[in-house]
């Protein structure tokens, strides 16, 4: 159902890469609520995913630009005010990638070199987004930026190993860069920490079934899916939160409160 939050508003969604991506499903959900929006992925990304196909759907046009350079970050932003014609109400950042675990690395065996290449994709690409929005005063006022998180920025999960602590710094880059943006130009910055999720990303994390079955025997209302979350999303581009920034907002059905559910309980008796 479609209710016209974003009628009349103009966005840039990062991190598409394919029908599970949650970023795909925000972008679905933007189009519906009367958004226009410029995709953008990294060039590589976008040769293994079906962007265009999403392009395509949503009548949108896709500019490429790697995250972590600010010079096509900058080509990005002109450009999407160029399409859109006129300045940025909304963006996502749904980007995240770490080189360690892909290749399997243990927490205690790092590649720093990738380790950075963790920090720099997955955070610092956030703070260069809303840096360059900032220098080319290319968000309007009570504009809305949104990145999405995970709950390993606060607690340990053992195999989310160094990309732990990118989403640690995200969330940080949030706050900080929440006030300054709020001060400037009432720009609200908020990231959204989700429940495991089956997407491409997620699931390329060691024990990852396990661990999104025991989440979901957690919550009380069990894991949230990419399309709430992509409802989420468009609650916090709308109007109706003006005054939501610098939060991380728990997005997992209950999860990050628990201490122990029946579920759970009744699980582990089953298995002693």
């Amino acid at each position: 159902m479609s209710y016209n939050l974003l009628k009349g508003k103009k966005g840039i969604i990062f991190g598409a890469l394919d029908e599970k991506s949650i970023a795909w499903k925000v972008a679905k959900r933007a189009h519906e609520e009367g958004a226009e929006f410029v995709l953008t992925n990294a060039p590589m990304a976008m040769r293994m995913g079906e962007i265009r196909k999403l392009a395509e759907e949503c009548n949108a046009e896709i500019v490429p630009a790697d995250a972590t350079s600010v010079e096509e970050l900058e080509n990005l932003f002109t450009k999407a005010q160029e399409i859109l014609g006129g300045k940025i109400d909304f963006v996502l950042h749904s980007i995240g990638m770490s080189p360690n675990i892909r290749k399997g690395k243990s927490y205690g065996d790092m590649n720093y070199d990738w380790f950075q290449k963790t920090l720099d994709v997955s955070a610092l690409s956030f703070h260069k987004v809303m840096q360059v929005a900032e220098k080319q005063d290319a968000m309007k006022e009570w504009g809305s930026i949104v990145a999405l998180s995970y709950i390993a920025a606060q607690r340990v999960f053992p195999d989310y190993t160094d990309m732990s602590q990118a989403k640690a710094v995200l969330e940080s880059i949030a706050r900080n860069y929440g006030y300054r943006y709020g001060k400037l130009k009432n720009v609200r910055v908020n990231t959204i920490s989700q429940s495991p999720t089956k997407t491409t990303a997620g699931t390329g994390v060691g024990g990852f079934d396990a661990f999104y079955d025991y989440a979901d025997k957690m919550s009380p209302l069990g894991n949230a899916s990419a399309e709430a979350c992509a409802d989420y999303c468009i609650t916090l581009f709308s109007d109706l939160t003006k005054m939501v920034t610098m939060q991380n907002l728990m997005h997992d059905g209950g999860f990050s409160t628990m201490g122990i559910s029946e579920d759970v309980v009744n699980m582990i008796n089953k298995q002693s």
